[in-house]
């Protein structure tokens, strides 16, 4: 999803910890294996069967930071077009951008296949709980416990998807409360069938994003190929006959990416204080320098304006997470239920084991706040070629060791899709390179000093500029054959490499381990660790009556479709196709840089729309980032919209939901199929979407 911002009052999750009855009806992202059926029931008198459920599980994929769902009998998949804009600008080129002017394939010779775009069906779940806790001998050290679970999860791993061929991933759930292995198809055929324009599936821009009334039409669609012949899923979702109406209840399926509301105060403090606003202030730097790069020529325009999108995005976002972090009253709130829980845990001999877990984490979070500026600029080098060169570069090293003793991205599970999208021929744009390059050297040399190891590996005196060009222009890892050259050669390849790059990575390699292991032994495993001791104190208390974070696993979230309160008057629950033209008359096509100029076909089509047709609309659903895409369903399991944002007042949801004025804004089914068919005459591609 485009994140999610502030003004809210609300109970945190911890707070809810404590009385499971004040849980708000409509709250959560929950698991597949443990919904709240009396409270569904309880409100809305109707609870889905586990064949609702697993037809909907099946029809949904995952996209790379987004959600998808398959639509037809013949593999296409709908998501939004901001999930879908990388691909868009991947098979686009200076001839034929398709993220500004749109695309459609009438016949499905015509559609593009997108190289390296992997989607992924969830088949199946297993909790290994017991089995991974059972790895820890007793007594055991933070970091041991950790390494030990670790090992263990590798070895499950690789067991299943050795006996499954499916592809596996561990789902830490609860803060280590639970442990899940999910089991997932890969899709590694998708083609683009349909694009609208980028003004139109972001109408407003910037400005309106956030917020309500929304004008978007913000999807595109692709088709899953198997074998050469368009792939038949074992369940794809029925179009809408009816559509909604205000009070319908509505489900949402969708992979969010993280929320954070059973952290301990301690973490969001230093949250609060340390990292969001670095993470602020290299946004800004680096819009400000892809906006400069773009300026010079459309050509430039169109090859940064897909990053410049994203990272204004996030920018709103974590703005909003933090207004939520410094509003005084519900951060009160949070630590008086920190307290409450901890007195509980203090009280009972049983819980002992948990006594001293949040005095331990806050200590790991001092460090973080002591730490983070050097591993942000370290880690931060805003370069496409390096970080392909430093993946190389520890390639084989990782290899040779045990699973359980690798780096993460290099364990069984995830390697063959690292060695895979190395071998993708993707866009290059050497002049962007050297631009971002340049300026990640000379950030980190503003903020590290010339004394710093990382300055010193990397500049050995020389500019930033200097090294900057040198390294991009003598590097030829930008081509698919080189680089997989250097990953079969292995050890020996990599050694013999000339490649300025992979001299560049070789020694930052031992620079950036040396922060990894201080992370992992000091933070990392003491937040695991006593994390999972809290958690397990939680559900002594709790069970599960409540449901984890968000992971970027598969959840279900509901609710009705609802107003709410703002500005002294309530927002309307629907926008209509002749709310559109109405903003893009009120405003004109040259207000806030064209935000609300209309795209040519739509001015073309205005006479041939049914301007009461529904286009968006706001529910009270708990979403957050990576629900992007995710499909909206009613209690007949058929697809009658599309997430693709939140309201403002819906980012504090990172760290509590409050239902009063928390709704996610989806796409209506409606106006999808209005768009199609009367704007950009793909009759076909809409009959298909019904069933026809």
């Amino acid at each position: 999803m485009k994140f999610t911002k502030s003004g809210f009052l609300g109970l945190s999750a911890l707070a809810l910890l404590l009385s499971v009855g004040t849980l708000h009806a409509d709250e959560g992202m929950w698991t597949f294996d443990n919904l709240p059926a009396k409270k569904m029931q309880a409100k809305y008198g109707f609870t889905p069967d586990q064949k609702w459920l697993d037809h909907l599980r099946l029809s949904v994929v995952r996209f790379p930071g987004g959600t998808g769902s398959f639509v037809s009998k013949d593999g296409l998949v709908l998501t939004n077009h901001h999930v879908g804009r990388g691909s868009i600008q991947q098979v686009s080129d200076k001839d034929h951008d398709y993220v500004k002017n749109g695309f459609y394939a009438p016949t499905r010779e015509q559609e593009i296949k997108v190289p390296g775009l992997i989607l992924f069906t969830l088949m199946d779940m297993l909790n290994v709980t017991e089995r991974v806790n059972g790895a820890v001998k007793k007594g055991a050290t933070d970091k041991d416990a950790l390494r030990a679970r670790e090992a263990e999860l590798g070895h499950i791993v690789d067991e299943m998807q050795k006996k499954s061929g499916l592809h596996c991933e561990q789902v830490d759930l609860y803060q280590g409360g639970e442990y899940w292995i999910y089991s997932y198809k890969k899709h590694d055929d998708v083609r683009l069938v349909f694009a609208p324009e980028e003004q139109i599936a972001f109408f407003g821009g910037d400005p309106d994003n956030f917020t309500f009334p929304r004008h978007d039409i913000d999807f595109s669609i692709f088709r899953v190929y198997e074998n050469g012949k368009p792939y038949t899923p074992p369940a794809h979702l029925q179009w809408t006959h009816g559509g909604l109406k205000a009070g319908d209840l509505t489900f949402v399926a969708g992979h969010p990416g993280s929320t954070a509301r059973l952290q301990t105060y301690a973490q969001m403090a230093a949250t609060r204080d340390t990292i969001f606003p670095m993470l602020l202030k290299a946004f800004e730097r680096r819009i400000n320098l892809l906006q400069g790069y773009a300026a010079q020529s459309p050509e430039h325009a169109r090859q940064v304006n897909t990053q410049i999108f994203g990272l204004q995005n996030s920018q709103k976002a974590i703005s909003g997470y933090l207004a939520g972090l410094k509003d005084k009253e519900a951060m009160a709130k949070i630590q008086k239920a920190e307290k409450e829980l901890r007195a509980k845990v203090n009280s009972d001999p049983k819980l002992a084991y948990a006594k001293d877990a949040w005095t331990k984490i806050e200590a790991a979070e001092n460090l973080v706040k002591a730490r983070y500026k050097e591993s942000q600029y370290v880690n931060t080098r805003n370069s496409t070629l390096l970080g392909t060169a430093l993946a190389l570069v520890r390639m084989p090293v990782e290899a040779a060791k045990p699973d359980e003793k690798r780096l993460p991205e290099f364990k069984n599970a995830r390697l063959p899709l690292l060695k895979m999208q190395m071998g993708v021929n993707r866009p290059f744009f050497k002049e962007l390179e050297i631009t971002e390059f340049t300026d990640g050297l000379k950030d980190a040399l503003e903020h590290l000093g010339p004394h710093h190891p990382f300055i010193q590996a990397m500049l050995g005196g020389k500019s930033p500029e200097a090294v900057a060009k040198a390294a991009v222009e003598g590097s030829a890892l930008s081509e698919p054959a080189v680089r997989k050259a250097l990953m079969e050669g292995g050890q020996k390849a990599v050694d013999e490499s000339k490649d300025p790059m992979i001299l560049l990575a070789k020694k930052l390699d031992p620079i950036g381990r040396k922060l990894r292991k201080q992370q992992e032994e000091t933070v990392s495993a003491v937040v695991d660790e006593q994390g999972g001791r809290i958690a397990r104190a939680r559900f002594a208390v709790l069970g599960k009556e409540t449901y984890p974070d968000a992971t970027f696993s598969l959840r279900l979230s509901y609710g009705d479709v609802r107003s709410y309160p703002a500005n002294g008057t309530k927002v309307q629950p629907f926008t209509t196709l002749a709310g559109l033209y109405d903003r893009a008359w009120g405003w004109g096509p040259t207000a806030e840089r064209g935000a609300w100029e209309l795209p040519p076909k739509w001015v073309e089509h205005q006479k041939d729309v049914d301007m009461s047709t529904p286009l968006d609309f706001v529910h009270a659903m708990d979403i957050i980032g990576g629900n992007s895409g995710s499909p909206v369903v009613d209690k007949k399991g058929e697809l009658v919209g599309l997430i693709f944002d939140g309201n403002i007042e819906s980012l504090p949801g990172r760290y509590f939901y409050d239902e009063k004025v928390n709704r996610a804004v989806s796409v209506d089914a409606r106006a999808i199929q209005e768009a199609l068919k009367k704007v950009y005459g793909a009759g076909a591609l809409a009959g298909e979407l019904a069933g026809k």
